[in-house]
């Protein structure tokens, strides 16, 4: 890595003049947009694929509505015998259909990514998120809206593990315009696509509208971003290693001088230069377990919540319908998640535990709420549905502040990548766990 480019491009908060704001800017806002395209696809193209499955008129309905049950709820089955307001499939069996795919490339990838320089990365990121949009706006069948998305999960998780690690080459702030980004994907997806169709465009011209969200994911990372030159774009990366001075790496994460004694103090073994053996792999992922274990539980909690639970808090003598009840219940827990996913600037949580306990008790206090019915009120249950979003999204953010902040410069890149695996791992045991305890509760 070239001395001179991290000192020129990569240290705008050090520069302190124009160049170095308006270069500190760009970057924030580039990090933001990659966020918001990032997951914004993948929000979009499930509301789209539930629109292009209804068309179709598929004699299963199960596999019909279950497409996407993780975004927009339809309302119960009225012929079951259930107590509950209950879908014959529980949208956990989506939610695991959606999340496996991205588990998969986060549990691989960080040991060969390396091998495939960003450049090649943002365009398969992008390639991903059209297909799917392509994919769900032409299906004439549930396979294909199926297909679209696996390609969307598949470009969300490389995505991630990515633009996460694509963060130590810049100032540290970019962690908070990612993480607000994220949050403010499944808000912004879920309102621009009900609006364009509730204005009178078809779900297919809808997606096809959509395809500028790819487009602007490669304009802000090759025209927004001032990349350093010592970033391997379209080269191998282990062509390009040269010796990386661990001072200018500090200075490039923060200014402050107590994080400069800190970087200091690193052992020297974290400051040579070539890529990372196996066995440092390991040693890293070994080192990772106290963040990934909190942040991995906290979205077991989340999820569980999410996909087993919500659905069957309906409270039928509502002005609200339990479609338009289940709408409310997603919307707010977005919106908890961007508020506390772009509060990096302002609060730092370094106590990740506290925030996984916090989400365990407000999952089994629901868990309880279902089973015995005791909430008197929707608006109770909206209050702690923000509340939900609020922990899950303080949790993402301050995890991988931390972790950028806490480990060495040798190791942080693949830190980054490795630790995202955390918040997959956990929604997927909550998909497995949420399924059979949803069967059960429509079962009585």
């Amino acid at each position: 890595m070239e001395r001179t480019s991290i000192n020129a491009v990569q240290r705008p908060d050090v520069n302190g003049g124009d160049d170095g704001t308006c270069t500190q800017w760009r970057n924030w806002s580039g990090f933001w947009l990659l966020g918001l395209c990032n997951n914004f696809a993948y929000v979009v193209m499930l509301s789209a694929a539930h629109d292009i499955l209804q068309k179709q008129q598929s004699q299963n309905a199960t596999a019909s509505t279950s497409a996407t049950m993780a975004v927009e709820f339809q309302g119960g089955n009225s012929s079951n015998s259930s107590r509950y307001d209950c879908n014959p499939v529980s949208t956990a069996a989506v939610l695991l259909a959606d999340i496996l795919p991205t588990l998969v490339i986060k549990l691989s990838a960080p040991f060969v990514i390396h091998k495939l320089p960003y450049g090649f990365r943002v365009l398969f990121c992008a390639v991903m998120a059209a297909t799917s949009f392509l994919l769900v706006s032409f299906s004439s069948a549930v396979w294909m809206s199926i297909l679209g998305v696996i390609f969307a999960s598949i470009g969300a998780g490389l995505g991630e593990l990515s633009f996460l690690s694509l963060t130590v080459y810049f100032s540290r702030d970019v962690l908070g315009a990612w993480g607000s980004g994220t949050g403010g994907a499944g808000v912004a997806g879920a309102l621009i696509y009900s609006g364009l169709t509730q204005v009178g465009l078809s779900p297919r011209v809808t997606l096809l509208i959509m395809l500028v969200i790819p487009f602007a994911m490669l304009l802000s990372y090759f025209f927004l971003l001032v990349l350093p030159h010592s970033l391997p774009q379209w080269r191998d990366r282990e062509a390009e290693y040269t010796a990386v001075v661990s001072e200018d790496r500090q200075a490039l994460m923060d200014g402050s001088e107590e994080e400069e004694e800190q970087e200091n103090s690193i052992p020297a073994e974290d400051r040579t230069s070539g890529p990372l053996t196996c066995t440092e792999k390991l040693h890293v992922i070994k080192s990772l377990l106290r963040f990934v274990l909190p942040l991995g539980l906290v979205y077991f909690a989340e999820y569980f919540i999410n996909q087993g639970l919500m659905e069957l808090l309906y409270f039928p003598k509502l002005f609200l319908s339990h479609a338009e009840q289940y709408r409310w219940y997603q919307t707010l827990y977005q919106v908890g998640v961007l508020v506390s996913r772009s509060s990096l600037c302002c609060v730092k949580i370094r106590n990740l535990w506290a925030l996984s306990l916090l989400q365990v008790v407000n999952a089994v206090l629901l868990l309880f709420a279902v089973r015995f019915l005791f909430l008197p009120s929707v608006w109770l249950v909206f209050a702690i549905v923000i509340y939900e979003g609020l922990l899950g999204g303080a949790a993402y953010v301050n995890t991988f502040y931390f972790i950028s902040k806490e480990t060495g410069d040798r190791h942080r890149e693949f830190a980054m990548a490795a630790a995202s695996v955390g918040d997959s791992l956990g929604i997927a045991v909550a998909g497995l766990i949420a399924f059979p305890v949803n069967r059960y509760f429509c079962s009585l």
